[in-house]
């Protein structure tokens, strides 16, 4: 009786280890959008969503021993859809600034940079602030804190306000707007690889915006923010994340 109590005793043992090891381990559903190339987008080859966030989510969800399941959406419902519950993350190019920590928040920054311009190529002016855009008509995606602060100046003619950052791109190449403004390292992967053969990155422009990507999770999952920034911070100190990034071309 004695040795099959012991036997007992130790299967119980064994699964009570086994359920720890697995204790808090998730299946997140992560919200990327579809046009936000080279950090979230469809790859039309085999229908999914790729990208340097999508490649770093998976690497940070591994480590933290969660399953990733991405979500597309517009750049507009992200938030929208981590606050309702409708998705668990966001991996996108989403700055963490003031007024989205309202309401979401952030893990550590997993990477940062700032804004770009962009003009009709028949536009040869070495741009190097707002203030030489002054009187045109320029544009800027929704949801991002460049818009706000186009807005803001009082310096343009007129701010334009594009849903999709497609549509921003495209009304520069055919000379819609006079400028763009949007993610550096988005403007600068679409004008080389997006066929907008009539638009062109303004080198000369200096970036007065700079930003931190994080990832965003609902508030109050205080123990979701700790275990992925735990995961962010090997993922960053073995330079997985600056493989990604490199695999890029960022």
């Amino acid at each position: 009786m004695r040795n099959w109590l012991g036997f007992f005793a130790g299967i119980a043992m064994v699964a009570g280890v086994t359920l720890s090891g697995t204790a808090g381990a998730e299946t997140l559903k992560v919200g990327s959008t579809p046009t936000g190339v080279p950090f979230t987008f469809l790859d039309t080859k085999n229908d999914t969503i790729t990208g340097v966030m999508v490649d770093i989510m998976s690497l940070v969800g591994k480590e933290a021993g969660d399953q990733v399941t991405t979500v597309p959406l517009a750049w507009s419902a992200l938030i929208p859809s981590l606050t309702t519950g409708k998705i668990d993350a966001v991996a996108a190019a989403m700055f963490i600034t003031p007024d989205r920590q309202k309401v979401v928040d952030f893990t550590d920054p997993v990477y940062q940079y700032g804004e770009g311009l962009i003009v009709p190529k028949s536009d040869t002016k070495n741009y190097v602030s707002f203030a030489d855009l002054k009187g045109k008509v320029v544009g800027a995606q929704i949801g991002t804190p460049f818009l706000k602060a186009m807005q803001d100046s009082g310096l343009f003619a007129e701010v334009k306000v594009y849903e999709t950052l497609q549509d921003l791109l495209r009304d520069t190449n055919t000379g819609r707007v006079d400028a763009a403004v949007a993610d550096y390292p988005i403007l600068a992967y679409q004008v080389s690889h997006g066929g907008f053969n009539n638009t062109r990155l303004v080198t000369s422009y200096k970036a007065v915006m700079p930003g931190q990507i994080g990832i965003a999770v609902q508030k109050g999952h205080p123990e979701r923010i700790a275990k992925l920034n735990a995961a962010i911070a090997k993922v960053k100190a073995d330079g997985r994340i600056d493989a990604v990034v490199k695999k890029w071309g960022l």
